[in-house]
This record gives C-alpha cells, sequence and structure tokens, in this order.
C-alpha cells in the first residue's frame, strides 16, 4: 500500500505533469511574471466557472479577505461578525484593519456559524458577516442573507475551503462565494483547487466594487504612477495562475472523488455510538470535503489520533484552540458559556486523510484501524 498522505500533492502532480510543466515553461520563457496573460486568462475562466461578473485575482487568501473589507470601506471600529470555529486569517484581516472582531458560535449538526448567534449578536455598530464554508461545507446562506437585508450588513463570503461547492438558493443554484456581497479564496496548494505556491481570489458582482478592489490589489493604480485609493501590493503571478488554468478544467472531477471518498467513509462509520460522521447528501453539492472531519463522542479523541499516528495514519484537529481562547483575539467581551459548541467541537474532531488520490485500500485500512481501535 502507497504511504498514506493527509494530502497527496506528488501524485496528483504526477497525473498532470505534462500539462503543468509546458504551462509554467511557457510563462518562463514568456517572462511575463506578474499580471501575464495567464493571470487574465485564468479571471475570465474563473468568472466563467463561478458564473461571476468579476474575479480579481490576488497573492493569497488573506490578502482576498483583507482586500475585500477595504473595498468595501469597513472603518476602524466597525463590528464584524465571524465564527468562533475557523482558522485564524478570518479574524486576523478584522484586526490588522482595526475593525471590531465580534466571534460567535456555531451549529453543532454542520460546525457552521450559527444564525442565532448571528442575530444575538448585531448592534449598531455591526456592519458585516464573514460566513465560512468550513471544511467545504456550504452556510445557509438563504438564512443568513435575510439577516443581513433586514439589518443592511455586507457579507463577505470566506471561501478558502469551499471552491466549486454549489448552493441551491431561492435564487436556484448559485457557486459558493458568490451570493454575498463579495467572495473570497484561497489557492494555498492543499486547497481543492489549489496551485504550486500561494494565491487567493475576490469575486463580486457588484461593478463599483470590482473596480475599486482592483484599484487596491496593486496599490492603488487604475494608472501607472496614479495612486486613487490606498492599496497593497497583491498580485497572483503568472506561474501560478498558469498550473491553475491547468487544474480549473479537472476541479469538478476532483471534488467529486472527495465526495466519493468521503461516502466510503461516512458509510462505514454512521451508526457507531462513539463517532458522528458528516452526512452526505446525494442530490446536491453543498460539501465538497476539503476536509473529512468526525467528532469522537464519550470516548478518547486523543486516544485515537495516538493510535492512527502509531500506526502511520496522518490525521490532524481542525481547530484545536477556538478563536475567543487565542491570545492575540482574547477579549472580556467573550464568556465560555457563549461559545458551548465551538469549545466541545474543538474536543471532538479529528481529520481524517481527505485528497484526489485516496485509493480504495488506503481508506479501507484507515476505517479499519479507526474501528477496530473504538471498538
Amino acid at each position: 500500500m502507497k504511504k498514506l498522505q493527509m494530502v497527496d500533492l506528488k501524485s496528483q502532480y504526477e497525473k498532470i505533469k505534462t500539462q503543468i510543466d509546458a504551462a509554467v515553461i511557457d510563462v518562463i520563457q514568456s517572462t511575463a511574471f506578474v499580471n501575464g496573460p495567464e493571470v487574465h486568462n485564468f479571471q475570465k475562466e474563473l468568472e466563467a466557472y463561478l458564473g461571476v461578473k468579476h474575479v480579481i485575482p490576488c497573492a493569497n487568501g488573506t490578502d482576498a479577505l483583507q482586500i475585500a473589507m477595504m473595498g468595501l470601506g469597513l472603518q476602524p471600529g466597525d463590528e464584524v461578525i465571524t465564527t468562533d470555529f475557523t482558522f485564524a486569517a478570518t479574524v486576523e484581516v478584522i484586526a490588522l484593519l482595526r475593525l471590531t472582531p465580534v466571534l460567535v458560535d456555531v451549529d453543532l449538526n454542520n460546525m457552521n456559524i450559527s444564525m442565532e448567534r448571528i442575530k444575538k449578536a448585531i448592534t449598531s455598530k455591526t456592519k458585516a458577516i464573514v460566513p465560512v464554508h468550513l471544511f467545504g461545507r456550504a452556510v445557509n446562506m438563504d438564512a443568513l442573507m435575510e439577516v443581513a437585508e433586514e439589518h443592511n450588513l455586507f457579507v463577505i463570503e470566506d471561501n478558502a475551503q469551499g471552491i466549486g461547492g454549489t448552493y441551491t438558493s431561492k435564487k436556484g443554484k448559485q457557486k459558493l462565494g458568490t451570493i454575498g456581497d463579495v467572495g473570497t479564496t484561497s489557492f494555498f496548494p492543499s486547497k481543492n483547487l489549489g496551485c504550486y505556491g500561494d494565491g487567493g481570489a475576490i469575486f463580486t458582482n457588484n461593478d463599483a466594487l470590482a473596480h475599486t478592489i482592483r484599484g487596491i490589489v496593486n496599490h492603488g493604480m487604475y494608472e501607472r504612477y496614479h495612486h486613487d485609493v490606498v492599496g497593497v501590493n497583491s498580485r497572483l503571478d503568472s506561474v501560478q495562475a498558469a498550473v491553475l488554468r491547468v487544474k480549473l478544467p479537472l476541479l469538478d472531477g476532483y471534488n467529486l472523488k472527495r465526495q466519493e471518498a468521503a461516502r466510503t467513509y461516512s458509510n462505514a462509520f454512521t451508526g457507531h455510538k462513539n463517532i458522528v460522521a458528516p452526512h452526505i447528501c446525494d442530490t446536491c453539492d453543498c460539501h465538497v470535503f476539503h476536509q473529512y472531519v468526525l467528532r469522537i463522542v464519550d470516548a478518547d479523541r486523543d486516544a485515537l489520533m495516538a493510535h492512527l499516528q502509531e500506526k502511520q495514519i496522518p490525521c490532524a484537529i481542525y481547530y484545536p484552540i477556538p478563536l475567543h481562547k487565542q491570545k492575540a483575539y482574547a477579549d472580556s467581551r467573550y464568556r465560555e458559556e457563549d461559545f458551548p459548541i465551538t469549545n466541545q467541537l474543538s474536543d471532538e474532531v479529528i481529520a481524517l486523510p481527505m485528497h484526489t488520490e485516496l485509493e480504495k485500500e488506503q481508506q479501507e485500512f484507515i476505517i479499519q484501524t479507526i474501528l477496530e481501535f473504538m471498538n
């Protein structure tokens, strides 16, 4: 059996090596390394794939979130509501812009931001909500958009983990990241659509917002040496765009493989008294399984993790420390009783290997090892 990996990028690369190598060499030979044709072509192709009017590529997913907030004109002191159970980048950019992060708890059944907690957190200073499509599972965007519209709030979708996922809304099927005022994503190598370095993008159907953001990513310039807005230096380089152009047509297939692997896992674990497996939807594409995350209940999660590692099965905890407990984001406003689900999840979750190259033999070994230990 091939050695297990949390993400097997090497095997994925070997299947597309000829196309990738040719695309990268073409960029090197062209010497158009920044804002070259590959970047513009990728932008257009991603717009068509997502069904969105504007894609603005940038240097990474964290920049994408920061630039989106800058483009919306959020000001120091404005409150931005987001989930307590996610990677720190989501709250990091709020703090960097001297906005006020308002962390709220999540729903136990899907680990995404709680609509009821959002409603309770809204004040006169609230200006935006940042839902995170955690692990690739769609947030209930119909409910969230209703809350946002009622209170005149911006919605910034953090879609770093959900690229290619589809949400069936009241308006029909929409790609994740294209439903709110603005969406963002990351092309970090391990993502469902990953490049070979850092990369990110911002999505919007708002023409004026797109124009503002295009200036922000390029030092605030629309014309060389004319700085019309305060900007940053955040551009997707041509080599990464070339890699992404090769992989974009494969994204739906990649996501399908992840969903098939997730179904194999969940069919094996569902019904076990100590394992809560993700629900698999057979009729929609609302979860693209950037991560496959179990909950271990009334059992020793850490002992299971040690056992898997002993058997050379990689695993991880996303996320071991809630954001409200992080030293950088600690705040007297937060009370432990406000985060019962997040605290519970941090003690229960464990992520298993999940990627496009996961083989049946590998999954069977992972499943057997877990069930033998848990029984």
